[in-house]
């Protein structure tokens, strides 16, 4: 689902692979799909799987043949997003999922990026979506943009429309390096299975700890605030609660979320921490951003505002504390949160988890209800243990 290519061609609409070693290369099935809409089921995979309408593994003599006296060239670096609007539209899946796993492959081509973010790789000059147009793609909290803009300010974007452009003139095309995103052939992935997150595919790659920081830092910097912001451990901590009881929907039982915002205001009057408690979307992005990046501790019920954890800056300390209904969980935050260096818990209610000692993802009745307990004088205990790092082993 996350592949890399030097000299991929693409004609009347087909990808064309050129290797005179086609042995050597995995099947096409991981690479490319048709395309559609995801749905679960046989029949449903089957209709996903590409033919030779979608995309070819050809040899050199085939391609001369095919293809005439050359290509055009298009330039730099392109990630070439083959996917329906069906994930595309939201925040979540957008940044934690798409953008994770875009920049998650193409950093492996440089194992030497820093903690300050700075990398030997060209930023891509373009995204091109083939399935979907220039009306659908942003999600409904605005969040997409911002991340595209500030990521790569000078990136620009081509949609479905520009696709057929590209097969109305009836002429070769060549990237000169691509990056070849699709979510239906990573879900093929044993870290896929593992999972549920189509990124997750991209980690059995080379990599570093600092592989998120240039997105981290050019995003961060964007809203305003220096890259370093929320680092170390030795500056007094953020605590960040992203409340979601107005949301109308995965709430806290009403005297739980009382109690659990009285307890982390203890620990600010006792230690002079900062706490805050917030709904995201009372916020502006530029606000949204700022905070994430300063804080160290976030929790929150499972849902789209924890996808602000991507701004935070990972330290021994970095934590993220999820509450789901007891019995109930998904891997969407808690891999996230691992992937980018930090420690994620899970809460039912008093109990707490982490890994390796996560549950198998369950969607309980209750899960999506307004009646989820949480005991906020054990999440105040955690919260303590991980700001005295009184949970790390003594070196």
């Amino acid at each position: 689902g996350w592949t890399l290519f030097d000299k991929l061609y693409i004609y009347k609409g087909i990808v064309y692979v050129v290797s005179d070693h086609p042995e050597t290369l995995p099947d096409v099935s991981t690479m490319y799909s048709k395309g559609i809409e995801i749905k679960e089921g046989k029949e449903a995979e089957d209709s996903r799987l590409p033919t030779s309408d979608d995309i070819q593994i050809i040899s050199t003599k085939q391609a001369k043949t095919l293809f005439g006296t050359g290509a055009q060239i298009i330039d730099g670096v392109t990630f070439f997003i083959n996917d329906p609007q069906q994930y595309i539209t939201h925040y979540y899946h957008w940044s934690a999922e798409l953008w994770f796993g875009l920049w998650r492959t193409y950093s492996s081509l440089d194992r030497h990026i820093t903690i300050n973010g700075t990398t030997s790789l060209p930023p891509p000059r373009r995204l091109m979506f083939n399935r979907i147009d220039a009306q659908h793609w942003r999600d409904y909290a605005s969040m997409n943009q911002w991340v595209i803009r500030a990521s790569f300010p000078s990136l620009t974007m081509e949609f479905v429309d520009d696709w057929r452009d590209r097969i109305d003139l009836d002429v070769p095309f060549v990237f000169e390096r691509v990056l070849l995103a699709d979510r239906s052939s990573s879900m093929i992935s044993y870290n896929y299975q593992r999972y549920q997150r189509s990124a997750a595919a991209a980690f059995g790659l080379p990599g570093n700890a600092y592989w998120w920081m240039p997105i981290r830092n050019n995003v961060v910097k964007a809203a305003g605030l220096d890259a370093d912001v929320g680092g170390g451990t030795t500056g007094n901590p953020v605590i960040t609660y992203i409340s979601r009881q107005e949301w109308g929907r995965r709430m806290l039982i009403p005297e739980h979320h009382e109690r659990l915002v009285a307890e982390l205001f203890k620990l600010r009057d006792e230690f002079g921490w900062e706490v805050n408690v917030v709904s995201m979307d009372k916020l502006s992005r530029k606000e949204q951003i700022q905070l994430a990046a300063r804080t160290t501790v976030m929790m929150g019920v499972h849902g789209n505002g924890l996808t602000a954890l991507l701004w935070m800056n990972p330290t021994p300390r970095s934590t993220v504390i999820e509450f789901f209904f007891p019995g109930g969980f998904a891997h969407d935050y808690e891999y996230t949160t691992r992937a980018l260096g930090m420690t994620h818990y899970g809460f039912w209610n008093s109990e707490s988890f982490t890994s390796p000692g996560v549950p198998l993802p369950a969607y309980v009745e209750g899960f999506q209800g307004n009646a989820i307990p949480i005991d906020g004088e054990a999440v105040a205990r955690l919260v303590r243990d991980r700001l005295s790092l009184t949970m790390e082993d003594d070196d």
